[in-house]
This record gives structure tokens, C-alpha cells and sequence, in this order.
């Protein structure tokens, strides 16, 4: 199986050494990167970085705006690393204006990626399964309203109280990918068979599904390296 892992789980090494990061992750195990940031290297440096680790990139966490202030250079620089999968990891979506105004952004942009073949995806916390303070509920809006791809983020869904292995069928046409990720309800995240999160039925799913897994663990403790490899050793254990 392959496996690809949020670089935000390890932040704490990102943050001081990229390159160190990507090289982390590749010597853990994990196929793939999902990027939260490129702290200041080129395309090329990227690339190249991907190439000495032997690992692929699976996709960015990047936000609409990049898009709205530079349509083209944001483009031409996911192009240049081969990215396909753009997927915005935090939209305030508090109202029925501020759901309406983003439906019009992604309805706006996700046809103009798609014809640069990149996918727009969205990653959902938990307030998107939860009513705002007048109702709304966000993330069914973007379900009927556009036609973005989604990575759902299977222990904010749980911690929402949602069943993670139904919403990934409901949104089967629609996935991108998941992030698979434990934690107890409260939102309190935990590496991978440490929380009470349904991790197990959650992997099944995906492998019946053959949707990516994107492995992501919050906490750092004692460093992000140390829960990336305990979560990758987990997901071991499933298969």
C-alpha cells in the first residue's frame, strides 16, 4: 500500500529544515507529500527534492487567495512541481453570505484549474458539519452548490459527530482523498491507534474505495517524525 502524509504533521521539522522534512517522511516509508507550504524554494528545488527521496507529491493545502491574487503564477508554479490536486484547508464558511460568496469563488476557479489539470478540493474541520448561528450547515452547500472535490478529514468528521465510513460513501464520486487521523471527541488529536476515532473501518473503506490516504497527526509529541512513523507503523498493521 501506499501512503502519503500531511507535511504539517511534522511542522516542528518543516518549519527548521524542509528538506529534512521530505526526507523524513521518504525514510519512514510514506509514497507521497501533501504540502502545507514550500518555506521559500523554487519550483525546481521542490522538484528536485522529490526526485533525490524517490517520494511523489500527492497534493498541496493551499488557500483560495493564492488564486484570486495570482491565477497564473500559482498555476505555473503547481504545473512546474506536478501538482493535481489543489486542496484549500480552511475557508471561514460561518453564514449563508460567507458560503455564498466562497460557492461563487469555487464555481469560478475549479473549471479554470480543471483545464490546467489540476483538481480544487476542500479539507474539512468540523465546523463544516455543525450549524452555524443561523442554520446553515456548510459542507452539504458545497456538496449540492459546486463541483469541488473533497479530502475529508475523517476524525474532524467523527469529532463533528459524524460516521466517517458513511460519508466517505455518500461522497465517493466527489473524494479525492482522505485524511485518515485518530483522536478522542472533543478534538483533542492523537497519532494513529492511540484515539477513539474508528481508524480500522475508516482504512477498509478507503482500500474498498481505492481512495488515497493521506495520513495526518497533530500534536508533535515528542516531535512530529516520532507520531509520523508511529502512524505509518499502524497503518502496517492493517494490511
Amino acid at each position: 500500500m501506499k501512503y502519503g502524509i500531511q507535511l504539517y504533521s511534522m511542522r516542528d521539522l518543516a518549519e527548521r529544515d524542509f528538506d529534512a522534512a521530505v526526507t523524513e517522511a521518504a525514510k519512514i516509508g510514506y509514497s507521497m507529500i501533501e504540502f502545507a507550504g514550500f518555506f521559500g524554494r523554487s519550483a525546481e528545488q521542490v522538484v528536485g527534492l522529490l526526485k533525490k527521496n524517490n517520494i511523489e507529491i500527492f497534493g498541496t493545502h493551499t488557500g483560495i487567495y493564492d488564486l484570486i491574487n495570482d491565477f497564473e503564477g500559482t498555476v505555473a508554479f503547481h504545473k512546474a512541481i506536478g501538482n493535481k490536486n489543489y486542496i484549500i484547508p480552511h475557508h471561514n464558511l460561518r453564514n449563508r453570505a460567507e458560503i455564498d460568496e466562497f460557492v461563487g469563488l469555487v464555481n469560478k476557479y475549479q473549471p479554470m484549474l480543471e483545464a490546467e489539470g489540476i483538481k480544487l478540493g476542500y479539507h474539512n474541520h468540523s465546523m463544516e458539519w455543525l450549524p452555524n448561528e443561523d442554520g446553515t450547515i456548510s459542507h452539504p452547500e458545497l456538496l449540492e452548490r459546486t463541483n469541488i472535490g473533497f479530502e475529508i478529514d475523517t476524525f474532524w468528521a467523527f469529532n463533528a459527530g459524524r460516521d466517517p465510513v458513511a460519508l466517505m460513501e455518500q461522497y465517493r464520486d466527489r473524494l479525492l482523498s482522505i485524511h485518515i487521523k485518530d483522536g478522542f471527541r472533543g478534538g483533542r488529536g492523537m497519532p494513529l491507534g492511540k484515539g477513539e476515532a474508528p481508524v480500522a473501518a475508516v482504512y477498509a473503506k478507503a482500500v474498498e474505495l481505492e481512495i488515497p490516504m493521506v495520513v495526518e497527526s497533530e500534536t508533535c509529541d515528542p516531535t512530529g517524525a516520532d507520531e509520523a512513523k508511529i502512524c505509518f507503523d499502524y497503518l502496517k498493521t492493517l494490511e
